[in-house]
Protein backbone atom coordinates (compact mmCIF):
# COMPACT_ATOMS: atom_id res chain seq x y z
CA UNK A 1 0.00 0.00 0.00
CA UNK A 2 1.09 3.27 -0.51
CA UNK A 3 2.08 5.51 1.88
CA UNK A 4 0.09 8.73 2.42
CA UNK A 5 1.67 11.81 1.48
CA UNK A 6 0.60 13.95 4.45
CA UNK A 7 1.56 17.25 2.83
CA UNK A 8 -1.09 17.13 0.25
CA UNK A 9 -3.82 15.41 2.60
CA UNK A 10 -3.00 18.96 4.61
CA UNK A 11 -3.45 20.75 1.73
CA UNK A 12 -6.57 18.98 0.71
CA UNK A 13 -8.18 19.65 4.19
CA UNK A 14 -7.24 23.59 4.35
CA UNK A 15 -8.58 23.74 0.42
CA UNK A 16 -11.85 22.47 1.77
CA UNK A 17 -12.08 24.79 4.35
CA UNK A 18 -11.08 27.93 2.36
CA UNK A 19 -13.65 26.89 -0.27
CA UNK A 20 -16.55 27.61 2.27
CA UNK A 21 -14.87 30.90 3.06
CA UNK A 22 -14.93 31.88 -0.36
CA UNK A 23 -18.75 31.28 -0.95
CA UNK A 24 -19.47 32.38 2.58
CA UNK A 25 -17.86 35.60 1.55
CA UNK A 26 -19.07 35.96 -1.77
CA UNK A 27 -22.41 36.86 -0.27
CA UNK A 28 -21.12 40.12 2.02
CA UNK A 29 -18.33 41.26 -0.72
CA UNK A 30 -21.69 41.07 -3.15
CA UNK A 31 -23.54 43.24 -1.32
CA UNK A 32 -20.68 46.00 -0.84
CA UNK A 33 -23.52 49.12 -0.92
CA UNK A 34 -25.46 47.68 1.94
CA UNK A 35 -22.90 46.83 4.55
CA UNK A 36 -19.97 48.77 6.26
CA UNK A 37 -16.88 49.30 4.44
CA UNK A 38 -15.06 47.75 7.20
CA UNK A 39 -17.08 44.50 6.79
CA UNK A 40 -16.62 44.55 2.98
CA UNK A 41 -12.64 44.88 3.47
CA UNK A 42 -12.70 42.27 6.49
CA UNK A 43 -14.59 39.52 3.97
CA UNK A 44 -12.71 40.90 0.57
CA UNK A 45 -9.51 39.75 2.56
CA UNK A 46 -10.88 36.29 3.41
CA UNK A 47 -11.96 36.25 0.22
CA UNK A 48 -9.23 36.99 -1.67
CA UNK A 49 -6.52 34.78 0.70
CA UNK A 50 -9.16 31.41 0.26
CA UNK A 51 -9.32 31.81 -3.61
CA UNK A 52 -5.78 29.60 -3.47
CA UNK A 53 -8.01 26.61 -2.58
CA UNK A 54 -9.55 25.82 -6.08
CA UNK A 55 -6.39 26.00 -7.99
CA UNK A 56 -5.00 23.94 -4.83
CA UNK A 57 -7.99 20.92 -5.63
CA UNK A 58 -6.70 20.95 -9.34
CA UNK A 59 -3.23 20.73 -8.55
CA UNK A 60 -3.60 18.28 -5.80
CA UNK A 61 -5.61 15.91 -8.85
CA UNK A 62 -2.68 16.58 -11.00
CA UNK A 63 0.24 16.12 -8.66
CA UNK A 64 -1.25 12.37 -7.95
CA UNK A 65 -2.64 11.53 -11.17
CA UNK A 66 -0.24 12.96 -13.96
CA UNK A 67 2.83 10.47 -12.96
CA UNK A 68 0.99 7.20 -12.63
CA UNK A 69 0.54 4.45 -15.16
CA UNK A 70 -2.79 3.36 -14.77
CA UNK A 71 -5.34 1.38 -17.40
CA UNK A 72 -7.77 2.76 -19.19
CA UNK A 73 -10.27 0.82 -17.57
CA UNK A 74 -9.29 2.59 -14.09
CA UNK A 75 -9.54 5.75 -15.41
CA UNK A 76 -13.11 4.83 -16.39
CA UNK A 77 -14.03 4.14 -13.05
CA UNK A 78 -13.06 6.89 -11.99
CA UNK A 79 -14.89 9.08 -14.63
CA UNK A 80 -17.94 6.95 -13.80
CA UNK A 81 -17.69 8.07 -10.43
CA UNK A 82 -17.77 11.51 -11.15
CA UNK A 83 -20.36 11.35 -13.39
CA UNK A 84 -22.46 9.29 -11.09
CA UNK A 85 -21.98 12.21 -8.33
CA UNK A 86 -22.95 14.62 -11.04
CA UNK A 87 -26.09 13.10 -11.88
CA UNK A 88 -26.90 13.14 -7.79
CA UNK A 89 -26.37 16.08 -6.82
CA UNK A 90 -27.50 17.76 -10.40
CA UNK A 91 -30.67 16.32 -9.56
CA UNK A 92 -30.75 17.00 -5.45
CA UNK A 93 -30.14 20.92 -6.67
CA UNK A 94 -32.57 20.86 -9.01
CA UNK A 95 -35.67 20.00 -6.99
CA UNK A 96 -34.16 21.93 -3.84
CA UNK A 97 -34.20 25.19 -6.18
CA UNK A 98 -37.42 24.59 -8.18
CA UNK A 99 -39.46 23.86 -4.85
CA UNK A 100 -37.74 25.59 -2.42
CA UNK A 101 -35.72 28.19 -3.21
CA UNK A 102 -37.73 29.02 -5.71
CA UNK A 103 -35.55 29.35 -8.75
CA UNK A 104 -36.28 28.15 -12.57
CA UNK A 105 -34.10 26.12 -14.45
CA UNK A 106 -34.80 23.58 -17.52
CA UNK A 107 -33.30 20.39 -17.31
CA UNK A 108 -32.69 20.99 -20.91
CA UNK A 109 -29.90 22.87 -20.40
CA UNK A 110 -28.16 20.29 -17.94
CA UNK A 111 -24.81 20.11 -20.41
CA UNK A 112 -24.54 23.79 -20.44
CA UNK A 113 -25.46 24.91 -17.50
CA UNK A 114 -25.15 23.47 -13.27
CA UNK A 115 -28.30 22.96 -11.76
CA UNK A 116 -26.31 24.45 -8.73
CA UNK A 117 -23.16 27.45 -9.89
CA UNK A 118 -20.84 26.05 -7.52
CA UNK A 119 -21.52 21.91 -9.58
CA UNK A 120 -19.20 23.73 -12.54
CA UNK A 121 -15.86 22.38 -10.72
CA UNK A 122 -17.41 18.56 -11.99
CA UNK A 123 -17.99 20.06 -15.38
CA UNK A 124 -14.91 21.64 -15.20
CA UNK A 125 -13.48 17.82 -13.73
CA UNK A 126 -14.82 15.74 -15.71
CA UNK A 127 -13.79 16.77 -19.25
CA UNK A 128 -9.73 16.56 -18.02
CA UNK A 129 -10.52 13.30 -16.66
CA UNK A 130 -12.00 12.26 -19.89
CA UNK A 131 -8.22 12.63 -21.85
CA UNK A 132 -6.03 12.05 -18.19
CA UNK A 133 -4.89 8.70 -19.95
CA UNK A 134 -3.37 10.11 -22.61
CA UNK A 135 -1.71 13.53 -20.46
CA UNK A 136 -0.23 10.33 -18.22
CA UNK A 137 1.39 9.04 -21.40
CA UNK A 138 2.57 12.64 -22.15
CA UNK A 139 3.73 13.33 -19.09
CA UNK A 140 5.70 9.94 -18.88
CA UNK A 141 7.46 11.01 -22.39
CA UNK A 142 8.70 14.64 -21.18
CA UNK A 143 11.91 15.30 -20.05
CA UNK A 144 13.18 18.52 -18.24
CA UNK A 145 13.07 20.61 -20.93
CA UNK A 146 10.12 19.57 -22.21
CA UNK A 147 8.56 20.68 -18.75
CA UNK A 148 10.41 23.64 -18.72
CA UNK A 149 8.72 24.65 -22.35
CA UNK A 150 5.72 23.23 -21.54
CA UNK A 151 5.12 25.30 -18.45
CA UNK A 152 6.19 28.49 -19.94
CA UNK A 153 3.42 27.71 -22.60
CA UNK A 154 0.86 27.12 -20.73
CA UNK A 155 2.09 30.60 -18.55
CA UNK A 156 2.01 32.38 -21.29
CA UNK A 157 -1.03 31.22 -22.72
CA UNK A 158 -3.34 31.68 -19.20
CA UNK A 159 -1.61 35.08 -19.11
CA UNK A 160 -2.86 35.66 -23.11
CA UNK A 161 -6.68 34.28 -22.31
CA UNK A 162 -6.99 36.42 -18.78
CA UNK A 163 -6.20 40.05 -20.36
CA UNK A 164 -8.30 38.54 -23.43
CA UNK A 165 -11.01 38.04 -21.49
CA UNK A 166 -10.56 41.49 -19.81
CA UNK A 167 -10.73 43.47 -23.40
CA UNK A 168 -14.43 40.77 -24.15
CA UNK A 169 -12.19 39.28 -26.61
CA UNK A 170 -11.49 35.65 -26.98
CA UNK A 171 -8.43 33.96 -29.32
CA UNK A 172 -9.78 32.46 -32.83
CA UNK A 173 -8.73 29.59 -31.67
CA UNK A 174 -8.07 27.79 -28.14
CA UNK A 175 -4.99 26.53 -27.31
CA UNK A 176 -4.53 22.66 -27.87
CA UNK A 177 -4.31 20.52 -24.24
CA UNK A 178 -4.80 23.78 -22.48
CA UNK A 179 -8.27 24.86 -23.84
CA UNK A 180 -10.11 27.92 -22.82
CA UNK A 181 -10.02 27.73 -19.16
CA UNK A 182 -7.34 27.35 -16.80
CA UNK A 183 -8.09 24.49 -15.10
CA UNK A 184 -6.07 21.91 -17.26
CA UNK A 185 -2.95 24.45 -16.58
CA UNK A 186 -3.44 24.20 -13.00
CA UNK A 187 -3.41 20.07 -13.14
CA UNK A 188 0.29 20.31 -15.06
CA UNK A 189 0.87 22.96 -12.89
CA UNK A 190 0.73 20.60 -9.60
CA UNK A 191 2.02 17.92 -11.33
CA UNK A 192 5.66 19.96 -12.30
CA UNK A 193 5.23 21.67 -8.75
CA UNK A 194 5.25 17.93 -7.23
CA UNK A 195 7.52 16.08 -9.54
CA UNK A 196 10.39 19.62 -8.89
CA UNK A 197 9.48 19.97 -5.37
CA UNK A 198 13.12 18.96 -4.11
CA UNK A 199 14.69 21.90 -6.11
CA UNK A 200 11.76 24.33 -4.26
CA UNK A 201 13.48 23.30 -0.61
CA UNK A 202 14.86 26.25 0.85
CA UNK A 203 13.00 28.83 -1.20
CA UNK A 204 9.95 28.81 1.49
CA UNK A 205 10.39 32.07 2.21
CA UNK A 206 10.47 33.35 -1.17
CA UNK A 207 7.59 31.30 -1.91
CA UNK A 208 5.95 32.94 1.31
CA UNK A 209 6.37 36.37 -0.14
CA UNK A 210 4.65 35.48 -3.83
CA UNK A 211 1.85 34.40 -1.83
CA UNK A 212 1.31 36.92 0.55
CA UNK A 213 2.51 39.74 -2.15
CA UNK A 214 -0.14 38.57 -5.03
CA UNK A 215 -2.94 38.09 -2.33
CA UNK A 216 -2.18 42.13 -0.70
CA UNK A 217 -2.06 43.18 -4.44
CA UNK A 218 -5.31 41.33 -5.66
CA UNK A 219 -6.99 42.43 -2.85
CA UNK A 220 -5.53 46.03 -3.07
CA UNK A 221 -6.50 46.15 -6.60
CA UNK A 222 -9.93 45.03 -6.15
CA UNK A 223 -11.01 47.29 -3.18
CA UNK A 224 -9.72 49.75 -5.81
CA UNK A 225 -12.07 49.18 -8.66
CA UNK A 226 -14.66 48.35 -6.26
CA UNK A 227 -14.72 51.63 -4.28
CA UNK A 228 -14.27 53.33 -7.91
CA UNK A 229 -16.87 51.57 -9.88
CA UNK A 230 -19.36 51.41 -6.56
CA UNK A 231 -20.33 48.11 -7.11
CA UNK A 232 -18.07 44.69 -5.81
CA UNK A 233 -15.95 43.46 -8.74
CA UNK A 234 -14.31 40.20 -9.10
CA UNK A 235 -12.80 40.12 -12.51
CA UNK A 236 -9.57 39.81 -10.08
CA UNK A 237 -10.58 37.43 -7.60
CA UNK A 238 -11.59 35.00 -11.07
CA UNK A 239 -9.17 31.81 -11.15
CA UNK A 240 -7.53 32.65 -14.24
CA UNK A 241 -6.15 35.99 -13.19
CA UNK A 242 -2.15 35.84 -13.20
CA UNK A 243 -2.09 37.05 -9.66
CA UNK A 244 -4.46 34.11 -8.32
CA UNK A 245 -2.42 32.08 -10.32
CA UNK A 246 1.10 32.95 -8.34
CA UNK A 247 -0.93 32.98 -5.21
CA UNK A 248 -2.17 29.31 -5.44
CA UNK A 249 1.10 28.16 -7.11
CA UNK A 250 3.33 29.23 -3.94
CA UNK A 251 0.50 28.17 -1.27
CA UNK A 252 0.58 24.90 -3.03
CA UNK A 253 4.55 24.89 -3.15
CA UNK A 254 5.18 26.19 0.03
CA UNK A 255 2.57 24.02 1.80
CA UNK A 256 4.38 20.98 -0.05
CA UNK A 257 7.97 21.81 1.91
CA UNK A 258 6.15 22.09 5.17
CA UNK A 259 8.41 19.68 7.07
CA UNK A 260 11.10 18.94 4.84
CA UNK A 261 8.68 17.74 2.67
CA UNK A 262 7.30 15.28 4.31
CA UNK A 263 5.53 16.20 7.25
CA UNK A 264 5.29 14.64 10.66
CA UNK A 265 1.82 13.77 12.28
CA UNK A 266 0.96 12.07 15.03
CA UNK A 267 -1.58 9.11 14.50
CA UNK A 268 -4.39 10.63 16.12
CA UNK A 269 -3.77 13.40 13.83
CA UNK A 270 -3.14 11.67 10.86
CA UNK A 271 -6.61 9.92 12.10
CA UNK A 272 -8.38 13.14 12.13
CA UNK A 273 -7.42 14.73 8.76
CA UNK A 274 -8.14 11.21 7.19
CA UNK A 275 -11.55 11.63 8.17
CA UNK A 276 -11.56 15.30 7.21
CA UNK A 277 -10.13 14.17 3.58
CA UNK A 278 -12.88 11.54 2.95
CA UNK A 279 -15.30 14.18 3.50
CA UNK A 280 -13.93 16.81 2.14
CA UNK A 281 -16.10 16.29 -1.61
CA UNK A 282 -19.12 15.77 0.20
CA UNK A 283 -18.94 18.54 1.80
CA UNK A 284 -18.53 20.41 -0.85
CA UNK A 285 -21.50 19.11 -2.41
CA UNK A 286 -23.89 19.43 0.47
CA UNK A 287 -22.62 23.29 1.97
CA UNK A 288 -24.59 25.13 -0.47
CA UNK A 289 -28.06 23.33 0.41
CA UNK A 290 -27.47 24.96 4.04
CA UNK A 291 -25.76 28.78 2.69
CA UNK A 292 -29.06 29.12 0.26
CA UNK A 293 -30.86 28.00 3.36
CA UNK A 294 -29.42 30.76 5.34
CA UNK A 295 -29.27 33.90 2.50
CA UNK A 296 -33.31 32.86 1.88
CA UNK A 297 -34.02 34.25 5.18
CA UNK A 298 -31.00 36.96 6.21
CA UNK A 299 -29.88 39.39 4.20
CA UNK A 300 -26.33 40.51 4.66
CA UNK A 301 -26.88 43.55 6.50
CA UNK A 302 -28.93 41.89 8.84
CA UNK A 303 -26.12 40.65 10.97
CA UNK A 304 -22.44 41.64 11.07
CA UNK A 305 -20.14 40.49 9.03
CA UNK A 306 -17.14 40.41 11.60
CA UNK A 307 -19.44 38.06 13.31
CA UNK A 308 -21.61 36.46 10.58
CA UNK A 309 -18.54 35.54 8.36
CA UNK A 310 -16.57 33.49 11.09
CA UNK A 311 -19.78 31.53 12.59
CA UNK A 312 -21.51 30.90 9.22
CA UNK A 313 -18.25 29.29 7.85
CA UNK A 314 -17.86 27.22 10.69
CA UNK A 315 -21.55 26.71 11.01
CA UNK A 316 -21.76 25.29 7.43
CA UNK A 317 -18.48 23.08 7.85
CA UNK A 318 -20.28 21.40 11.07
CA UNK A 319 -23.29 20.73 9.62
CA UNK A 320 -22.52 19.42 6.28
CA UNK A 321 -19.55 17.31 7.34
CA UNK A 322 -21.86 15.71 9.96
CA UNK A 323 -24.41 14.93 7.29
CA UNK A 324 -21.61 13.25 4.56
CA UNK A 325 -20.03 11.51 7.71
CA UNK A 326 -23.04 9.48 7.98
CA UNK A 327 -24.20 9.39 4.49
CA UNK A 328 -20.73 7.73 3.35
CA UNK A 329 -22.03 5.10 6.46
CA UNK A 330 -24.68 4.20 3.74
CA UNK A 331 -24.69 1.36 1.41
CA UNK A 332 -24.54 4.12 -1.51
CA UNK A 333 -22.87 7.17 0.70
CA UNK A 334 -19.50 6.96 -0.54
CA UNK A 335 -20.95 6.58 -4.53
CA UNK A 336 -22.53 9.90 -4.26
CA UNK A 337 -19.78 11.92 -1.82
Amino acid sequence: MKKKNYNMELIRTVSFVMVIVIHVTNYFCRAYTDIGRGEYLFSLLLDTAARVSVPCFFMLSGALLLGRTESLRKNGERLLRFLIVLAFWSIVYYFFNIYYMGTPYDLRDLFYTPTEPHLWYLYATIPIYLVLPFFQIMCRGMNTRMDKAFLLMGSLAAVFMYFSSLMHEEPYYDVPIIGDKVYTFYFFLGYFIHRYREKLKGKEPLLFGIFIGSTALNMALTAWKTFGAGAHYERFLEYGCPLVITAGASFFALMMQVGGGSIRLKERTKGVIDICCACSFGVYLIHILFLDTYKKYVDPEQISAWIAVPVLTAGLLLVSFVCIYFIRKLPFGKYIS
